[in-house]
C-alpha cells in the first residue's frame, strides 16, 4: 500500500488495532499525546479492543492535523460536535457541519472490527466507513436480515440476497451499509436520515484486495447524486471500506470530481508512525496502564454488528 506523494491530494490511512498488543511505554505514552478529557474517555471502556481502537482513532486524527495541516501538536485542540464527529477546534476551527474553508480539509474516522481508518480530503466534507463481515451473534442469517429489513430498499434487498452463500450475501449487506453510513457521516445528519432514502447501484467490477472503486453511484430520493463520489476498498478479504466524497457547500468553489487525484488504497500505519509526530501534553499517569491492563480483550462472545463505534 502507497500513500499519495502531494501534500494537498487527500489522505487514506489505516491502523491495524486488532493485532496491537501494546507495551506498557507505548500505552502511557499514547496516553500522554491526547488530550486529558479523551484520555479519560478511553480510560472507560470496558474492553481493552474498544479502548485501543479508539486511542488509534484519536492518534490518527492528531497525526493527520499536526503533518498535513501544519498544526504543532501540543496546539491541537479537538472537539466533537452534538453528533459524537470530531473537528479542529484550536487554532482555527474547523467544524465538521458548517463546511471546510479554502485553507481546510474534510476529515472522518472509523474503527470496527480490527482497523481504525481516516480519510481526508482537501475543501471537500468526508465520511469514511469500515465493516467486517461476520456472522451474526445471536440469530440466523435470514433473521438478521429481517430485523435489518426497513434498512435498505427492495432493489438493495435483491442485490444482497442474490449475492450467492449467506457469507457472500453478508459480504453484499456489510458493503451496503458501509456506503450507507459513510454518506450519513459526511452530511453530518446521524440516526434520524431513513436510510431507504439513499439507494446504492454497486460498480459491476468485483471489489479487489489492491483496489479502489469509484464507479458504485447513489440515488437520493430516487434522483442519481451526481456530485456524490464513493470510493470502495478492501483492508483483507473481510474488512470493506467506503469513503464518501461530496462538495462541502456548492455555493462555493470546490473541484468537481473529474478533477479529483485517482483514488488510493489506504495506507497501512505502525504504532511507530502514530506517534512519529507527537509530543506529550500531560504527565506520565501509571495507573492508566494498571486499569488498561486488567482489561479483557473484548466479551466472550462478541458480535461486529452494524453499530460501530464512529469517530
Amino acid at each position: 500500500m502507497t500513500e499519495r506523494g502531494e501534500h494537498m491530494d487527500g489522505v487514506r490511512w489505516a491502523f491495524r488495532c486488532g493485532s496491537w498488543m501494546p507495551s506498557r511505554s507505548e500505552w502511557l505514552f499514547a496516553a500522554r499525546c491526547v488530550q486529558p478529557e479523551e484520555k479519560d474517555r478511553i480510560g472507560q471502556f470496558v474492553f481493552a479492543k474498544d479502548a485501543k481502537s479508539a486511542m488509534a482513532g484519536r492518534l490518527l486524527l492528531r497525526r493527520f492535523v499536526c503533518e498535513r495541516m501544519k498544526i504543532p501538536w501540543s496546539e491541537i485542540r479537538l472537539r466533537r460536535s452534538p453528533r459524537g464527529k470530531p473537528y479542529l477546534a484550536a487554532p482555527l476551527e474547523v467544524s465538521p457541519d458548517s463546511g471546510p474553508t479554502p485553507q481546510a480539509w474534510g476529515f472522518n474516522l472509523s474503527h470496527q472490527g480490527d482497523y481504525a481508518v481516516l480519510a481526508a480530503e482537501p475543501r471537500r466534507q468526508v465520511g469514511v466507513d469500515i465493516m467486517k463481515t461476520t456472522m451474526p451473534g445471536s440469530s440466523s442469517v435470514p433473521e438478521f436480515f429481517r430485523i435489518m429489513t426497513r434498512q435498505f430498499t427492495e432493489y438493495e434487498w435483491r442485490v444482497i440476497q442474490s449475492a450467492g452463500s449467506e457469507h457472500q450475501q453478508l459480504a453484499a449487506f456489510y458493503r451496503h451499509w458501509a456506503l450507507k453510513e459513510s454518506f450519513i457521516k459526511a452530511i453530518g445528519t446521524g440516526l434520524g436520515f431513513n436510510l431507504q432514502r439513499a439507494e446504492f447501484h454497486l460498480a459491476t467490477e468485483p471489489l479487489k484486495e489492491g483496489r479502489v472503486l469509484r464507479q458504485t453511484k447513489m440515488l437520493l430520493d430516487e434522483e442519481e447524486a451526481e456530485d456524490w463520489l464513493f470510493e470502495e476498498s478492501l483492508m483483507d478479504p473481510d474488512h470493506h471500506v467506503a469513503v464518501a466524497l461530496a462538495p462541502a457547500d456548492t455555493l462555493h468553489s470546490t473541484p468537481p470530481p473529474s478533477s479529483l487525484p485517482l483514488p488510493t488504497t489506504f495506507t497501512l500505519l505502525s504504532f511507530r508512525d502514530l506517534i512519529a509526530s507527537a509530543s506529550p501534553l500531560v504527565e506520565e499517569d501509571p495507573a492508566y496502564w494498571d486499569s488498561f491492563e486488567m482489561k479483557a480483550e473484548a466479551p466472550r462472545r462478541q458480535s461486529d454488528t452494524c453499530s460501530p463505534i464512529s469517530l
